[in-house]
């Protein structure tokens, strides 16, 4: 026996795997933008994150307006941090294997990264400090907040919040390498703050919030030339 209604969807009119109803309605409420009506959310695909599809009405700059389909994946919000050594001239980066990047032409997937996580529950900076505790073995100083982005915000919702913290050798309070119940197999990278910034350059880093994050660090942040003249 179930108490589910005939026809029903997971994740809709009853709970998903993850206990998530009423994924259809994100985005039908908006208004805040008088030149968009959204008309329609189908949910097309579920997992771990949503796949939506919404319809909405869009008034062009010339008052016309159109209709438009675009499909959306919402994985949530996240956030990311670099850590960094002023005194050694140095940050903590890490190293792990990402398939998207593999099967688009990156040579081996394995990506040098600064340590980010979704927030889930959690504020930003909760989000980081325990992203930084289970990757990188690290107890964070103070954070910077740098700023907050949307990296792809053509098709992905995420917004990313962006921060810098300071660290000491004794503020390792562990190996890191993330969770292996979460698939994660992380190799914790401390590099010259040099090195870090010429694999921006040379193409060892193709990250794009880790490429960001260390040239705010070089031109506004604790390597830039004002912050060392100091």
């Amino acid at each position: 026996m179930t108490d589910k209604p005939p026809f029903s969807r997971p994740g809709i009119e009853f709970p998903d795997h993850r206990g998530r109803t009423g994924l259809d309605r994100a985005g039908r409420d908006l208004a805040r933008n008088p030149g968009v009506v959204v008309r329609d959310v189908e949910l097309t695909s579920q997992g771990w994150h949503v796949l939506r599809r919404t319809t909405f009405d869009y008034r062009r700059r010339d008052g016309r307006w159109i209709t438009q389909r675009h499909e959306t994946y919402d994985r949530g919000n996240g956030a990311v941090v670099l850590p960094y050594d002023a005194g050694r001239r140095c940050v903590l980066l890490i190293r792990q294997f990402r398939y998207p990047a593999y099967v688009n032409d990156h040579p081996d997937g394995m990506l040098v990264e600064a340590a980010a996580g979704l927030l889930d529950a959690d504020d930003p900076q909760s989000a980081v400090r325990r992203e930084s505790a289970e990757e990188l073995g690290v107890d964070l100083g103070p954070l910077t907040h740098v700023l907050d982005a949307y990296m792809s915000p053509g098709s992905v919702t995420e917004r990313l919040h962006f921060f810098a913290a300071p660290y000491t050798p004794a503020d390792r309070t562990g190996a890191g390498g993330g969770l292996e119940e979460d698939g994660e197999d992380i190799e914790v990278l401390e590099l010259p703050f040099a090195e870090a910034l010429a694999m921006t350059r040379d193409g060892r880093i193709t990250d794009g919030k880790t490429i960001l994050l260390l040239q705010w660090a070089a031109l506004d942040g604790p390597f830039a030339p004002a912050a060392a003249a100091h």
